[in-house]
Protein backbone atom coordinates (compact mmCIF):
# COMPACT_ATOMS: atom_id res chain seq x y z
CA UNK A 1 0.00 0.00 0.00
CA UNK A 2 1.41 3.29 -0.74
CA UNK A 3 1.33 6.83 1.34
CA UNK A 4 -1.94 8.25 -0.20
CA UNK A 5 -0.18 11.53 0.59
CA UNK A 6 2.32 11.80 -2.30
CA UNK A 7 -0.36 11.74 -5.11
CA UNK A 8 -1.82 14.46 -3.01
CA UNK A 9 1.00 16.58 -2.78
CA UNK A 10 1.96 16.46 -6.67
CA UNK A 11 -1.18 17.25 -7.48
CA UNK A 12 -2.83 20.18 -5.68
CA UNK A 13 -1.51 23.90 -7.03
CA UNK A 14 -1.89 25.58 -3.80
CA UNK A 15 0.39 24.77 -1.11
CA UNK A 16 -2.06 25.51 1.51
CA UNK A 17 -5.10 23.76 -0.67
CA UNK A 18 -3.08 20.89 -0.70
CA UNK A 19 -2.36 20.36 3.01
CA UNK A 20 -6.21 20.96 3.65
CA UNK A 21 -6.97 17.91 0.91
CA UNK A 22 -3.89 15.96 2.75
CA UNK A 23 -5.37 16.87 6.33
CA UNK A 24 -8.53 15.64 5.11
CA UNK A 25 -7.64 12.45 3.44
CA UNK A 26 -6.19 11.32 6.21
CA UNK A 27 -8.98 11.82 8.83
CA UNK A 28 -10.88 9.90 7.06
CA UNK A 29 -9.74 6.84 5.53
CA UNK A 30 -9.47 3.87 8.63
CA UNK A 31 -8.77 0.31 8.82
CA UNK A 32 -9.97 0.00 12.53
CA UNK A 33 -12.61 1.45 13.42
CA UNK A 34 -12.73 4.35 15.33
CA UNK A 35 -15.11 5.53 18.13
CA UNK A 36 -17.42 8.42 16.88
CA UNK A 37 -15.82 11.47 16.74
CA UNK A 38 -12.40 10.06 17.25
CA UNK A 39 -9.93 11.73 15.06
CA UNK A 40 -6.24 11.44 14.85
CA UNK A 41 -4.14 13.16 12.33
CA UNK A 42 -0.64 12.53 13.34
CA UNK A 43 1.20 9.09 14.48
CA UNK A 44 4.42 9.80 16.16
CA UNK A 45 6.66 7.94 17.75
CA UNK A 46 9.65 8.04 20.46
CA UNK A 47 12.31 5.25 21.46
CA UNK A 48 14.21 2.61 20.02
CA UNK A 49 14.74 0.45 17.13
CA UNK A 50 11.45 -1.13 17.57
CA UNK A 51 10.04 2.13 15.66
CA UNK A 52 13.37 3.45 14.45
CA UNK A 53 12.01 4.15 10.71
CA UNK A 54 15.59 5.07 9.81
CA UNK A 55 17.20 8.01 11.57
CA UNK A 56 20.29 6.16 12.83
CA UNK A 57 20.80 6.21 9.05
CA UNK A 58 22.27 9.70 10.18
CA UNK A 59 24.11 8.34 13.14
CA UNK A 60 27.80 7.60 13.59
CA UNK A 61 27.43 4.03 15.30
CA UNK A 62 27.13 0.81 14.20
CA UNK A 63 23.52 0.34 14.67
CA UNK A 64 22.43 0.50 11.75
CA UNK A 65 20.19 -1.59 9.16
CA UNK A 66 20.57 0.53 6.45
CA UNK A 67 21.79 -2.01 3.82
CA UNK A 68 20.31 -5.35 2.39
CA UNK A 69 19.07 -7.95 3.55
CA UNK A 70 17.28 -5.30 5.67
CA UNK A 71 13.56 -4.60 3.69
CA UNK A 72 13.38 -7.09 1.76
CA UNK A 73 9.65 -7.29 2.27
CA UNK A 74 9.69 -3.22 2.51
CA UNK A 75 8.08 -1.76 -0.75
CA UNK A 76 10.73 -1.82 -3.48
CA UNK A 77 12.82 -3.96 -1.50
CA UNK A 78 14.50 -1.38 0.07
CA UNK A 79 16.64 -0.90 3.27
CA UNK A 80 15.12 2.13 4.93
CA UNK A 81 16.68 2.08 8.40
CA UNK A 82 14.48 0.00 9.62
CA UNK A 83 15.25 -3.03 11.72
CA UNK A 84 13.10 -5.61 10.33
CA UNK A 85 12.35 -7.20 6.45
CA UNK A 86 9.52 -4.74 6.13
CA UNK A 87 7.47 -1.96 8.23
CA UNK A 88 7.71 -1.85 11.62
CA UNK A 89 4.67 -1.19 14.62
CA UNK A 90 4.59 2.52 13.89
CA UNK A 91 3.88 2.05 10.15
CA UNK A 92 1.50 -0.71 10.77
CA UNK A 93 -0.44 1.69 13.50
CA UNK A 94 -0.46 4.46 11.49
CA UNK A 95 -2.21 2.33 8.77
CA UNK A 96 -4.51 1.20 11.30
CA UNK A 97 -5.89 4.78 12.45
CA UNK A 98 -6.03 6.03 8.25
CA UNK A 99 -2.97 8.03 8.36
CA UNK A 100 -0.50 6.60 5.95
CA UNK A 101 1.18 3.47 5.69
CA UNK A 102 4.70 4.74 6.07
CA UNK A 103 6.09 7.15 8.70
CA UNK A 104 9.09 8.61 7.99
CA UNK A 105 12.04 9.36 10.51
CA UNK A 106 12.62 12.72 10.86
CA UNK A 107 16.03 12.77 10.39
CA UNK A 108 15.27 11.55 6.35
CA UNK A 109 16.86 14.00 4.11
CA UNK A 110 14.12 13.45 1.72
CA UNK A 111 11.36 14.54 4.15
CA UNK A 112 8.58 16.45 3.10
CA UNK A 113 6.81 19.61 5.06
CA UNK A 114 3.38 17.55 4.47
CA UNK A 115 4.83 14.92 6.19
CA UNK A 116 5.57 16.53 9.13
CA UNK A 117 1.76 17.14 9.37
CA UNK A 118 1.00 13.01 9.82
CA UNK A 119 3.71 12.21 11.84
CA UNK A 120 7.65 10.89 11.91
CA UNK A 121 9.73 8.40 14.29
CA UNK A 122 12.50 10.48 16.28
CA UNK A 123 13.19 7.43 17.40
CA UNK A 124 17.02 5.82 17.23
CA UNK A 125 17.43 2.31 17.80
CA UNK A 126 19.43 1.01 20.62
CA UNK A 127 18.13 3.79 22.61
CA UNK A 128 16.52 3.40 26.13
CA UNK A 129 15.24 5.21 29.28
CA UNK A 130 18.65 4.83 31.02
CA UNK A 131 20.65 7.95 29.86
CA UNK A 132 23.86 5.57 29.62
CA UNK A 133 21.99 3.28 27.07
CA UNK A 134 22.16 5.55 24.39
CA UNK A 135 25.60 6.31 25.16
CA UNK A 136 26.70 2.53 25.16
CA UNK A 137 25.95 2.49 21.34
CA UNK A 138 26.52 6.28 20.39
CA UNK A 139 22.88 6.97 19.15
CA UNK A 140 19.97 9.04 19.91
CA UNK A 141 19.06 9.72 23.33
CA UNK A 142 15.27 10.00 24.86
CA UNK A 143 16.67 13.51 25.67
CA UNK A 144 17.51 14.66 22.15
CA UNK A 145 14.71 13.34 20.32
CA UNK A 146 12.65 15.77 22.49
CA UNK A 147 14.63 18.52 21.07
CA UNK A 148 14.56 17.26 17.50
CA UNK A 149 10.58 17.19 18.77
CA UNK A 150 10.68 20.83 19.75
CA UNK A 151 12.00 21.53 16.41
CA UNK A 152 9.46 19.53 14.67
CA UNK A 153 6.40 21.65 16.60
CA UNK A 154 8.12 24.95 15.23
CA UNK A 155 7.66 23.49 11.71
CA UNK A 156 4.24 22.52 12.05
CA UNK A 157 3.62 26.23 13.17
CA UNK A 158 5.09 27.80 10.67
CA UNK A 159 3.07 25.49 8.04
CA UNK A 160 0.17 25.70 9.78
CA UNK A 161 -0.53 28.20 12.30
CA UNK A 162 -0.80 28.45 15.96
CA UNK A 163 -4.38 27.03 16.12
CA UNK A 164 -3.65 23.83 13.76
CA UNK A 165 -0.71 23.09 15.40
CA UNK A 166 -1.89 22.62 19.47
CA UNK A 167 -4.82 20.80 17.67
CA UNK A 168 -2.68 18.06 16.37
CA UNK A 169 -0.40 17.93 19.58
CA UNK A 170 -3.29 17.09 21.46
CA UNK A 171 -5.17 14.81 18.96
CA UNK A 172 -2.25 12.47 17.56
CA UNK A 173 -1.26 9.58 18.81
CA UNK A 174 2.34 9.53 20.19
CA UNK A 175 4.14 5.96 20.58
CA UNK A 176 6.97 5.79 23.19
CA UNK A 177 8.65 2.25 22.72
CA UNK A 178 11.52 1.90 24.87
CA UNK A 179 12.71 -0.37 27.83
CA UNK A 180 14.12 -3.31 25.91
CA UNK A 181 17.72 -2.02 25.09
CA UNK A 182 18.18 -0.71 28.82
CA UNK A 183 17.77 -4.59 29.83
CA UNK A 184 19.32 -6.69 27.35
CA UNK A 185 22.24 -3.98 26.74
CA UNK A 186 22.87 -2.04 29.67
CA UNK A 187 21.83 -4.02 32.51
CA UNK A 188 22.36 -7.96 31.61
CA UNK A 189 25.07 -7.91 28.36
CA UNK A 190 27.17 -4.52 29.50
CA UNK A 191 26.63 -4.26 33.27
CA UNK A 192 26.56 -0.56 32.84
CA UNK A 193 24.84 -0.38 36.25
CA UNK A 194 27.10 -2.64 38.61
CA UNK A 195 25.39 -0.65 41.72
CA UNK A 196 21.94 -1.37 41.12
CA UNK A 197 19.89 -4.86 41.56
CA UNK A 198 16.69 -5.74 39.40
CA UNK A 199 14.32 -3.95 41.59
CA UNK A 200 16.23 -0.54 41.70
CA UNK A 201 16.87 -0.74 37.92
CA UNK A 202 13.30 -1.17 37.03
CA UNK A 203 12.60 1.62 39.35
CA UNK A 204 15.18 3.88 37.78
CA UNK A 205 13.32 2.72 34.13
CA UNK A 206 10.22 3.20 35.08
CA UNK A 207 10.85 7.09 36.74
CA UNK A 208 12.75 8.04 33.41
CA UNK A 209 9.37 6.50 31.55
CA UNK A 210 7.42 8.39 33.67
CA UNK A 211 8.96 12.32 33.64
CA UNK A 212 9.52 11.81 29.19
CA UNK A 213 5.55 11.35 29.79
CA UNK A 214 5.08 14.36 31.82
CA UNK A 215 7.63 16.40 29.18
CA UNK A 216 5.50 15.56 26.39
CA UNK A 217 2.25 16.52 28.50
CA UNK A 218 3.79 19.79 28.57
CA UNK A 219 4.48 20.07 25.28
CA UNK A 220 0.79 19.58 24.45
CA UNK A 221 0.81 15.73 24.07
CA UNK A 222 -2.24 13.99 25.19
CA UNK A 223 -2.69 10.61 23.63
CA UNK A 224 0.38 8.74 24.56
CA UNK A 225 0.40 4.45 23.89
CA UNK A 226 3.60 3.50 26.10
CA UNK A 227 4.09 -0.19 24.86
CA UNK A 228 5.72 -2.64 27.97
CA UNK A 229 8.74 -4.28 27.28
CA UNK A 230 8.89 -7.80 26.04
CA UNK A 231 9.77 -11.12 26.81
CA UNK A 232 13.10 -10.19 26.48
CA UNK A 233 14.83 -13.40 27.44
CA UNK A 234 13.06 -15.09 24.48
CA UNK A 235 14.85 -12.85 22.33
CA UNK A 236 16.90 -15.10 19.86
CA UNK A 237 19.71 -13.24 21.02
CA UNK A 238 19.05 -13.53 24.45
CA UNK A 239 18.50 -16.88 24.45
CA UNK A 240 21.92 -17.77 23.16
CA UNK A 241 23.35 -15.07 25.93
CA UNK A 242 21.92 -16.43 28.61
CA UNK A 243 19.68 -19.48 28.02
CA UNK A 244 22.43 -21.95 28.80
CA UNK A 245 23.45 -24.59 25.69
CA UNK A 246 19.65 -25.19 25.11
CA UNK A 247 18.73 -21.37 24.65
CA UNK A 248 15.88 -21.79 26.51
CA UNK A 249 14.21 -18.57 27.11
CA UNK A 250 16.21 -16.73 29.70
CA UNK A 251 13.36 -16.18 32.74
CA UNK A 252 15.53 -13.92 34.51
CA UNK A 253 15.30 -11.33 31.93
CA UNK A 254 11.43 -11.87 31.76
CA UNK A 255 10.93 -11.46 35.30
CA UNK A 256 13.38 -8.09 35.00
CA UNK A 257 10.89 -7.07 31.91
CA UNK A 258 7.53 -8.34 33.85
CA UNK A 259 9.10 -6.29 37.17
CA UNK A 260 9.45 -2.85 34.91
CA UNK A 261 6.17 -3.58 33.22
CA UNK A 262 4.16 -3.68 36.87
CA UNK A 263 5.99 -0.62 37.49
CA UNK A 264 5.22 1.27 34.23
CA UNK A 265 1.67 0.52 34.76
CA UNK A 266 1.24 2.01 38.13
CA UNK A 267 3.66 4.82 36.74
CA UNK A 268 0.78 5.39 34.12
CA UNK A 269 -1.92 5.15 36.20
CA UNK A 270 -0.57 7.97 38.34
CA UNK A 271 0.33 10.38 35.47
CA UNK A 272 -3.46 9.92 34.55
CA UNK A 273 -4.83 11.20 37.79
CA UNK A 274 -2.33 14.01 38.20
CA UNK A 275 -1.92 15.40 34.60
CA UNK A 276 -5.45 17.11 33.41
CA UNK A 277 -6.88 15.45 30.52
CA UNK A 278 -3.92 13.64 29.26
CA UNK A 279 -4.68 9.69 27.75
CA UNK A 280 -1.22 7.72 28.88
CA UNK A 281 -2.16 4.09 28.22
CA UNK A 282 -0.12 1.07 29.05
CA UNK A 283 0.10 -1.14 26.07
CA UNK A 284 0.65 -4.43 26.93
CA UNK A 285 2.88 -6.33 24.00
CA UNK A 286 4.53 -8.60 26.42
CA UNK A 287 1.88 -10.91 26.54
CA UNK A 288 0.84 -11.09 22.80
CA UNK A 289 4.06 -11.93 21.77
CA UNK A 290 5.38 -14.17 24.35
CA UNK A 291 2.14 -16.46 23.45
CA UNK A 292 3.19 -16.27 19.61
CA UNK A 293 6.75 -16.99 20.86
CA UNK A 294 4.89 -19.92 22.92
CA UNK A 295 2.51 -21.44 20.26
CA UNK A 296 3.90 -20.02 16.74
CA UNK A 297 1.81 -22.71 14.65
CA UNK A 298 -1.56 -20.76 16.31
CA UNK A 299 -0.21 -17.99 14.52
CA UNK A 300 1.07 -19.32 11.01
CA UNK A 301 4.99 -19.27 12.08
CA UNK A 302 7.45 -22.68 12.09
CA UNK A 303 10.49 -21.06 13.85
CA UNK A 304 10.45 -18.78 16.83
CA UNK A 305 13.66 -19.46 18.67
CA UNK A 306 15.74 -17.86 15.48
CA UNK A 307 16.22 -15.33 13.59
CA UNK A 308 15.76 -15.36 9.94
CA UNK A 309 18.90 -13.47 8.94
CA UNK A 310 22.42 -15.56 9.22
CA UNK A 311 22.28 -18.07 11.99
CA UNK A 312 19.65 -16.54 13.21
CA UNK A 313 20.98 -16.92 16.70
CA UNK A 314 23.26 -13.40 17.14
CA UNK A 315 23.14 -11.43 14.32
CA UNK A 316 21.84 -8.43 14.21
CA UNK A 317 22.12 -5.20 12.73
CA UNK A 318 25.90 -4.82 10.89
CA UNK A 319 25.97 -8.44 11.53
CA UNK A 320 23.61 -8.90 9.50
CA UNK A 321 24.57 -8.56 6.23
CA UNK A 322 23.97 -9.78 2.48
CA UNK A 323 28.07 -10.44 2.50
CA UNK A 324 27.91 -12.50 5.36
CA UNK A 325 24.91 -13.35 6.51
CA UNK A 326 22.38 -15.51 4.09
CA UNK A 327 18.54 -15.26 4.80
CA UNK A 328 16.14 -18.34 5.88
CA UNK A 329 14.05 -19.54 3.05
CA UNK A 330 10.85 -18.67 4.21
CA UNK A 331 10.92 -15.36 6.01
CA UNK A 332 7.16 -15.61 6.70
CA UNK A 333 7.87 -18.66 8.68
CA UNK A 334 10.09 -16.82 11.22
CA UNK A 335 9.14 -14.73 14.21
CA UNK A 336 11.51 -12.66 14.37
CA UNK A 337 13.76 -11.30 11.55
CA UNK A 338 17.36 -11.00 12.98
CA UNK A 339 18.38 -11.81 16.42
CA UNK A 340 16.77 -9.03 18.06
CA UNK A 341 13.48 -8.00 16.08
CA UNK A 342 10.15 -9.16 14.96
CA UNK A 343 9.52 -9.81 11.35
CA UNK A 344 6.54 -7.54 9.92
CA UNK A 345 4.63 -10.82 9.97
CA UNK A 346 4.82 -10.74 13.50
CA UNK A 347 3.84 -6.85 14.13
CA UNK A 348 1.13 -7.13 12.19
CA UNK A 349 0.18 -10.26 14.36
CA UNK A 350 -0.13 -8.14 17.37
CA UNK A 351 -0.78 -4.35 15.97
CA UNK A 352 -3.89 -5.19 15.09
CA UNK A 353 -5.63 -6.89 18.53
CA UNK A 354 -3.81 -4.15 20.47
CA UNK A 355 -5.43 -1.64 18.47
CA UNK A 356 -9.26 -3.11 18.42
CA UNK A 357 -8.20 -3.77 22.32
CA UNK A 358 -6.69 -0.53 22.91
CA UNK A 359 -8.20 2.43 20.73
CA UNK A 360 -11.10 3.18 23.23
CA UNK A 361 -9.15 4.60 25.48
CA UNK A 362 -7.97 7.35 23.40
CA UNK A 363 -11.36 9.26 23.53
Amino acid sequence: MKDNTTSWSCSCSSWKLCLLSILLLTETITAVKLPPGFTVPAVMAFGDSIVDTGNNNNVKTVVKCDFQPYGINFEGGVATGRFCDGRVPVDLIAEELGVKSIVPAYLDSNLKPEDLLTGVSFASGGSGYDPITPKLLAVISLEQQLKYFEEYIEKVKNLVGEERKDFILANSLILLVAGSDDLANTYYTLHARPHYDVDSYTTLMADYASDFVTKLYGYGVRRVAVFSAPPIGCVPSQRTLGGGLLRDCAEDYNDASKLFNSKLSKKLDLLRQTLLGIKSIYIDIYNPLSDIIQYPAKYGFGVANKGCCGTGALEVAVLCNKVTSSVCSDVFSHVFWDSYHPTEKTYKAIVKPLMVKYVNQFV
